[in-house]
């Protein structure tokens, strides 16, 4: 017996267009890699003894994993809104905009608020639920802006925000 987990709270819905289309383009792949799996399963299947067939064993580890993501695809695509038009006030912070922000040490760092589906630490792309895109969303250029994080609470201050990066 597992032991219980409550569901996840959903996700917000936004995604941006080019994010959109790499989640399609992911999903029409991972169809493609499924026939290529279930071709080689069903080799492997052929050889005999499956108990001891490192090969059919792997592939249905594999054919389990592209499943799963391709259902998760499924259900999640035709939730999604794509954001692709520029707010009215682009001295405000919204969905897609790239933030830079200073710190109390001078130190700037850019980040750019996109949907959850989406986000990249490496790029500097933050999930719109995140603590920190939370804080930013509707703040104005120069605000001051106060972000609760694991060591504790850290001050903030929008030196530039962009819509076209």
């Amino acid at each position: 017996m597992g032991r219980y987990r409550p569901p996840q709270p959903k996700s917000s819905p936004y995604i941006t267009a080019d994010g959109y289309a790499k989640l399609d383009a992911e999903l029409k792949l991972k169809w493609k890699r499924r026939a290529y799996v279930v071709k080689i399963l069903a080799e492997a299947a052929a050889e005999g003894d499956r108990s001891e067939n490192a090969e059919y064993i792997y592939r249905k580890k594999e054919l389990r994993e592209i499943d799963y993501r391709i259902r998760y695809l499924q259900r999640r695509l035709p939730d999604l809104k794509i954001v692709d038009n520029l707010p009215s006030n682009p001295q405000q912070v919204f969905f897609a905009a790239w933030v830079t922000l200073e710190d109390d040490k001078g130190e700037e760092k850019t980040y750019r608020i996109v949907g959850p589906d989406e986000f990249d630490p490496k790029k500097g792309w933050i999930s719109m639920d995140s603590p920190v895109a939370k804080a930013l969303l509707k703040k104005h250029l120069e605000d001051e802006v106060k972000v609760e994080t694991p060591n504790g609470t850290e001050n903030f201050y929008i030196s530039h925000i962009s819509y076209n990066q």
